[in-house]
């Protein structure tokens, strides 16, 4: 969460978010920018997570009942 905070667009970037990351990157070189990229940033790591354990839940209830 830091590392999105302090640099967002590499941060995107590192989570496969190439076109997103270089618009957050470009939106971060202004120094008024930098906020609005860093909440940016933090929400799109949010979602990453929250579709993640999305995806877990699928797939246990996918296997059903043990």
């Amino acid at each position: 969460m830091l590392f999105a905070i302090l640099l967002p667009g590499i941060s995107m970037m590192f989570r496969g978010h190439f076109l997103k990351g270089l618009l957050c990157g470009v939106l971060h070189v202004t120094l008024i920018g930098w906020i609005p990229a860093a909440i940016w940033a933090v929400a799109s790591y949010n979602q990453d997570l929250a579709e993640k354990r999305h995806h877990e839940t699928l797939a246990a209830l996918a296997r059903g009942p043990r």
